[in-house]
């Protein structure tokens, strides 16, 4: 299996204050496929996505990637990991400003021992017209896709997606729906898709839902919607 996460648990606070965010989450995720977290808010899909990119730690039970667990790594070792391994994508873009797109996208390949192709890339994301442009000369949709393009130029195994059309309008995101589907049948890549919206699990191959720190249902779709077909 490719990614298995094992009776994991997490708190937040201290004494009387002490709310468990993740209650013995055990979960299997295959390689290449699309993989849907949905939850209201506050159901700990959010830092489910963070434990597993290595960017916190839990407090008991193990992620494994490939055989590797996370929670055996030192800081040094899990820094590898993240670089090697994690594109992330998030809902606020975190651009660097003074950059332009192209040299966006290849700040990621710099992180990389195997990167994509970045002018290729410019022109998958749709987005070679604007690679001399500043994220402050683009759209929402313009700089979410070179977020993307910057997660994906690493080539990583895992693509992790926090909420990416959270700050998006209804046509801008499903645009971006539909280019993390194209990429992830160019590059094989495993995708992980955190969101509220409902209507994104019908695009996924494997759908978890969470609420109050638990997976309350998990299945996994024999019949995907294309996500340009997707209407909410």
């Amino acid at each position: 299996m490719f990614l298995s996460i094992d009776n994991l648990n997490k708190s937040y606070g201290e004494g009387e204050n002490r709310v468990k965010v993740l209650n013995d989450i055990n979960l299997e995720i295959e390689k290449g496929e699309i993989c849907v977290l949905l939850g209201p808010s506050g159901s700990g899909k959010s830092t489910l996505l963070n434990i597993i990119g290595g960017i916190e730690s839990a407090d008991g039970g193990s992620v494994s990637i490939n055989g590797e667990k996370t929670n055996d790594m030192n800081e040094k070792t899990l820094s590898l990991y993240r670089r090697n391994h994690l594109g992330y994508v998030f809902q606020f873009y975190n651009l660097i400003p003074n950059l332009t797109v192209k040299e966006n996208i290849e700040v990621g390949a710099y992180l990389s021992k195997k990167p994509l192709n970045t002018d290729e890339l410019l022109k998958i994301l749709g987005l070679w017209e604007h690679r001399n442009k500043l994220p402050n000369q683009l759209s929402g949709g313009q700089q979410q896709r070179t977020s993307i393009g910057r997660a994906i130029v690493k080539n990583p195994d895992l693509l992790l997606c926090d909420e990416p059309t959270g700050a998006l309008d209804y046509n801008t995101s499903k645009e971006i729906l539909t280019l993390i589907e194209d990429i992830n049948k160019k590059f094989k890549n495993t995708i992980i898709i955190v969101t509220h919206n409902d209507t994104i699990k019908l695009m996924a191959n494997h759908v978890i839902k969470l609420r109050d720190g638990k997976v309350r249902k998990e299945y996994r779709n024999e019949n995907t919607v294309s996500a340009s077909d997707l209407e909410w």
